[in-house]
C-alpha cells in the first residue's frame, strides 16, 4: 500500500469551504481512480492548516493520479489554499484499518 500526504495552508475562515470542496469535488474524483483505497483529511482547529492523506494499492496508481488528476484537484482547491501544497509520498508500513503489518 502506498500513501500521498498533502499539507496545505488555508486562507482565513475557509475551513468549511475546504471541507465542502473535499466532499463534493475531490472525493468523487478520487473514487474514480484505479487503485484508490481511502482518503483521510485533517483540519487543524485553528482552521488554517490541513493535511490530506490518500491511500493507494500501489505506487504506480498514486503516480497516475498525481500526474493526471491532481492538477484538477489543485484547481478545485484554489479558492481556499494559500500557496502550493506540499506533497510527500510514503510506503505504508502499518495500518490497523487496512490490516497491514510491517515488512521484516
Amino acid at each position: 500500500m502506498y500513501a500521498r500526504e498533502v499539507s496545505m495552508q488555508l486562507k482565513a475562515n475557509t475551513g468549511p469551504e475546504f471541507t465542502r470542496t473535499i466532499e463534493k469535488d475531490v472525493l468523487p474524483r478520487l473514487r474514480k481512480q484505479t487503485g484508490f483505497a481511502d482518503e483521510l483529511t485533517f483540519l487543524n482547529p485553528n482552521g488554517t492548516d490541513a493535511v490530506a492523506i490518500s491511500l493507494w494499492d500501489r505506487k504506480e496508481s498514486a503516480d497516475v493520479y498525481g500526474r493526471d488528476t491532481y492538477p484538477q484537484v489543485l484547481k478545485d482547491l484554489a479558492n481556499v489554499v494559500v500557496g502550493t501544497p506540499e506533497v510527500q509520498a510514503y510506503e505504508v508500513s502499518n495500518s490497523t484499518f487496512h490490516k497491514i503489518a510491517a515488512h521484516n
